[in-house]
């Protein structure tokens, strides 16, 4: 419990002092369009995979929930998925994908760097 308590004070002082400028950032300088491309960027490839991985392969629900857990690295996904089902399809799925997603972040991010250079 007081471990909990101090991540959370902790992410609060970071929060607050981060967030300075924060309302200023999104109305006046541009965020709206930022927060859009952020939002097209992780929607369209997770909707993309779970249509394909829905219809051309006949993956189950639990199966696609870890998919797309893995895929955008996200464990609250997966144990939501893991708390609905009595398979491990999900977790399987996303011990599956997850080291490929974080491989390719990491050489995307290296390409980047290489492309800025």
């Amino acid at each position: 419990m007081l471990r909990e308590i101090g991540i959370s004070l902790f992410l609060a002082a970071v929060g607050f002092s981060a967030g300075e400028g924060f309302v200023d950032t999104i109305i006046n300088k541009g965020g709206l369009v930022w927060i859009g491309y952020g939002f097209i960027i992780t929607m369209v490839p997770m909707l993309i995979v779970a249509t394909v991985a829905r219809f051309i392969f006949k993956l189950n629900y639990f199966t696609i929930a870890g998919l797309v857990s893995g895929s955008l690295t996200n464990p609250p996904g997966l144990a939501y998925s893991n708390a609905l089902a009595d398979t491990e399809s999900a977790a399987v799925a996303y011990a599956t994908i997850y080291p490929l997603v974080m491989f390719l972040r990491v050489l995307c991010a290296q390409i980047m760097i290489l492309m800025a250079i």
